[in-house]
């Protein structure tokens, strides 16, 4: 039978009741910490590229809106269609290649290339180019890249509890106590217990600093007209799809993979396209399957009911994008450690599971490149290291693994 090149939605589609059943503290907690984690961080880095490439407030709010409103309802649709977690957001390693390109081009020049990626994923999801070659590298090379992406939560959550142990000890120490007693921890999931630990922590010790109320709470969208420059095609796009398709698309597939998932790989690279050129019209960043937040999405819990944490997600992003100086400023007024020890303690597992599927059996050697070219955190032309680390861990692989990619003969 021909495969369909776009992959079918799951029948029958969960109705309402189906929803309510499925979902349970548990879920709803990790979509909310998968929210606080994309809503913190991430937008810290939009901020920072939008400050130095002199964008005013109102392009910056609606960058913001664009990455949480319009991206949450993608989340949701992709969510209740395919019955897995599938949160879309925004490319973080791209928004960081856009700040030096703000120096010597027009921000319509560099929303127009924000279309042009849009347009050129869009077709290579089409052609189903995508998920062969997806599917030619080997996972445990693959687990590499996200456990070298993902080692820099475990180790900052090491450096935390030396650094700020006021706020880091009071929550790694709910945390270990609710996952040491699991009929408590059935009652409140550990990393809720953690969040409640460190918001005591911050109001205790006085750390809520928030910045001065401004008079805006709502974000407004601010259509930009693109305008149409070759520099910004040769110096934006090609970065842009490679981002969007091997750094952040590879993540998020291999989390989900690795949680027992299948996700719809042709779906995903089709609706990052079409959705980047919705979120283009409003001035931001190429949309894509977050690997991150997906991982915190399926730390824990049933397989079957992940997608609920999926959709909680989708939902609060829709509410902080439609809220976003609100909520920007309220995030931000938190200390670094609240939010690092919390996405450290919701990674431990998913770090724990990405390093025994990448060195447990096959292609150890090629996996090892992976992840330490990873860790180097080298760019080369401007493409982040865990693209170079695929690359070079499956050359490796190929050169002196051979026998690896025959499969095993029952």
């Amino acid at each position: 039978m021909r495969e369909h090149l776009i992959e079918r939605p799951v029948r029958p589609l969960p109705g309402p009741r189906r929803l309510v059943r499925d979902i349970g503290p548990a879920y709803a907690a990790n979509g909310l910490i998968g929210l606080i984690f994309a809503a913190t961080g991430p937008v810290a880095v939009i901020l920072a590229v939008g400050d130095q490439g002199g964008l005013s407030q109102e392009q910056l709010a609606s960058w913001i809106f664009g990455a949480f409103f319009l991206n949450g309802i993608l989340t949701i649709l992709a969510c209740w269609l395919y019955r897995q977690p599938l949160a879309f957001f925004w490319t973080i390693p791209g928004t960081v290649l856009v700040g030096p390109a703000l120096g010597h081009l027009a921000w319509p020049e560099v929303v127009g290339a924000f279309l042009a990626t849009g347009l050129l994923i869009t077709v290579l999801g089409l052609t189903g180019w995508v998920r062969r070659a997806m599917a030619a590298v080997p996972m445990p090379i693959v687990m590499a890249m996200v456990a070298g992406v993902f080692l820099r939560f475990g180790v900052d959550l090491v450096r935390l509890l030396v650094d700020d142990i006021a706020i880091a000890a009071p929550m790694v120490g709910a945390f270990l106590l609710l996952s040491a007693l699991p009929a408590l921890g059935r009652l409140l999931p550990p990393i809720i217990g953690a969040l409640g630990a460190g918001a005591g922590a911050v109001a205790l010790f006085g750390r809520f600093q928030p910045a001065q109320a401004g008079a805006e709470w709502v974000a407004a969208p601010l259509f930009q007209a693109p305008q149409w420059s070759l520099q910004a095609m040769l110096e934006l796009v090609i970065p842009l799809a490679i981002t969007v398709l091997v750094v952040q698309n590879g993540q998020g597939v291999a989390v989900l993979r690795s949680a027992g998932h299948a996700p719809p790989i042709n779906l995903i690279t089709v609706a990052c396209g079409a959705w980047s050129l919705l979120t283009a019209a409003v001035g931001t960043v190429s949309t894509c399957l977050t690997g991150p937040t997906n991982a915190l999405l399926v730390a824990s819990g049933e397989r079957s009911r992940h997608y609920t944490a999926g959709v909680v997600c989708g939902l609060l992003a829709m509410l902080f994008g439609l809220f976003a100086p609100l909520f920007t400023r309220l995030m931000l007024a938190t200390p670094v450690a609240f939010i690092a020890t919390l996405g450290g303690l919701a990674m431990l597992r998913v770090l724990q599971s990405s390093f025994v599927a990448a060195f447990s059996s096959r292609f150890t050697l090629g996996a090892l490149v992976t992840f330490v070219v990873t860790v180097a955190d080298v760019k080369i032309f401007n493409i982040g290291a865990a693209f170079w680390g695929l690359l070079a861990g499956f050359a490796v692989a190929w050169l002196l693994e051979r026998p690896d990619f025959t499969p095993d003969e029952d």
